[in-house]
């Protein structure tokens, strides 16, 4: 009888389950042939109208940068990547979607992967528009170097560290042995996260003096993108915040080296500063204090600081030191224009670097053919969705879309704009006849397309000040001081896209000191 009656419930339990396992099926099917019928005009690869599949091996190539470029190429300015996501290169169509006043919002399911803690957002992870724009008027003059009157020597500093340290490789002009080959993929990054540590918590990590990563800092903030990116290709961002799960894959304070020890060490600084007056303090720390930020906002505000404002200025540099050393004429260009100014050991003033054209003319061109920041940044569409004109074709976008930028194509690959040669890295494109009304109607378009690098309106980036300090007299007082070449021409460095931002590595140079 048990046994009957055992045979009749597992019988039972099979008929209903199969029933659930077919209305669940069919919930699936419907959703996905929902998704791909809202957004059936839009043109992509064959398989994006239904599935991630695509995006995901973007993704995870470590170039969806070029994915995304390619894309564009093929399907238009406003392109499909996914089932519910769309990719634009139109720059007048970016610049309405990032306006102060836009109704478009930040998209969570990508924000969230740039979280160093699960459910904590900062300013640049922070997804409602009201939130975000309250925090950043509150941290606007800490950024800006309006409350920072010590900004400028501060960076001079670790210039002349910077400076000081590459004289450690250099050989003389008059030897006959090669210099040691440098890693400027290592050096490079010690001097912006020693300025950032500096300026905006008011304590340099060191790495410029000890010639090393201090505490394995930069190697977990590269760990820590890899796996960011990994999880946002393979679609499983959600298991940092996972319980059980989360806390094990999850680097912790008590950790004795890499983003934890960082995270610790951030917080030994922040929280002693709490708790003592920011009069004569002019950091970044401080104005956030002063301003308003409070409990753990401040941790995440200021720990954002350092991570942002590291990895961004390093692979601007990079990319602007690499392509100036592999084009001979503008290289030459360059440093002729720099050695007609340069008449003392002082590290240079910004207002008088910002007076050299062709300085100018070139790192605005290495920004635009190499751009340093290659996110996605997706967005959302309003809720009553979005009426648009691109390259003279109307577009109706429904509500709920995500939306991305694709940096290669509004910039690198941008032929309208910049011209047939627009792959090239030629200075020369950004001197035009401005009696020539055509063309300085084009070069305005230019400026503002090249702008949006930095992002725009709402979401303009914080530390564009601080960034383009550090570059204009990085550039400046290293082709002073010395003359650089690739060590191995043939691969003068490795590269690949995490989270939108280039890990650089092995970009090793040989180096003479300049008389």
């Amino acid at each position: 009888m048990a046994s009957e009656s055992h045979d009749e419930g597992s019988g039972y339990g099979l008929k209903l389950l199969f029933p659930i396992v077919l209305l669940y099926s069919a919930y699936l099917v419907f959703g996905r042939l929902h998704e791909y019928w809202r957004l059936r005009h839009f043109k992509g690869p064959a398989t994006t109208g239904i599935s991630w599949l695509w995006h995901s091996r973007a993704v995870l190539s470590g170039k969806a940068h070029e994915y995304y470029g390619d894309v564009t190429e093929k399907y238009g300015p406003i392109a499909r990547i996914a089932p519910t996501h769309l990719i634009t290169s139109d720059a007048e169509f970016w610049t309405r979607i990032n306006a102060v006043r836009s109704p478009y919002r930040r998209a969570e399911f990508f924000y969230s992967t740039a979280r160093f803690e699960p459910g904590k957002d900062n300013v640049f992870t922070e997804c409602d528009n009201d939130r975000h724009d309250a925090r950043r008027k509150k941290m606007a003059a800490g950024y800006s170097g309006k409350e920072n009157l010590a900004l400028e020597q501060s960076i001079d500093t670790h210039v002349k560290e910077l400076v000081d340290l590459v004289h450690k490789y250099a050989a003389t002009p008059t030897s006959t042995k090669t210099s040691t080959p440098m890693d400027l993929s290592k050096k490079i990054p010690y001097f912006t996260l020693d300025v950032i540590s500096h300026v905006g918590l008011g304590q340099p990590f060191g790495n410029l003096l000890a010639d090393k990563d201090q505490n394995d800092y930069l190697k977990s903030c590269e760990e820590g993108l890899h796996i960011a990116n990994t999880a946002w290709g393979l679609g499983i961002s959600w298991l940092p915040g996972a319980p059980i799960i989360g806390p094990l894959i999850s680097p912790s304070e008590k950790d004795s080296s890499g983003f934890g020890k960082m995270m610790a060490e951030a917080r030994k600084i922040i929280d002693d500063r709490k708790s003592k007056s920011t009069e004569g303090k002019s950091d970044m720390l401080a104005s956030f204090i002063r301003n308003g930020v409070s409990g753990d906002d401040l941790f995440q505000e200021a720990f954002e600081v350092i991570l942002a404002g590291s990895d961004t200025t390093s692979a601007a540099l990079r990319i602007l030191l690499l392509y100036i050393m592999t084009s001979p004429r503008v290289y030459a260009k360059l440093q002729s224009e720099i050695d007609s100014v340069a008449s003392s050991h002082a590290i240079i003033r910004d207002a008088d670097v910002r007076q050299l054209p062709y300085l100018n003319a070139v790192v605005r061109e290495g920004l635009r053919v190499h751009p340093p920041v290659v996110n996605i940044f997706s967005r959302v569409t309003p809720d009553e969705g979005d009426n648009v004109t691109i390259d003279g074709k109307e577009h109706y976008i429904p509500g709920g879309t995500f939306i991305g930028y694709s940096a290669w194509s509004m910039h690198r690959n941008n032929r309208s704009l910049y011209g047939q040669d627009s792959e090239v890295f030629r200075p020369e494109r950004w001197f035009v006849d401005h009696d020539n009304v055509e063309e300085k109607e084009r070069y305005a378009k230019m400026i503002r397309t090249s702008d949006l690098i930095f992002g725009h309106g709402r979401w303009v980036c914080l530390g564009k000040n601080i960034a383009m300090l550090e570059i204009y007299k990085c550039i400046f007082e290293l082709f002073k001081n010395f003359d650089f070449a690739p060590t191995n021409p043939t691969e003068p460095w490795k590269t690949n896209s995490t989270q939108g931002l280039f890990k650089i590595t092995d970009m090793m140079v040989n180096v003479t000191k300049r008389s």
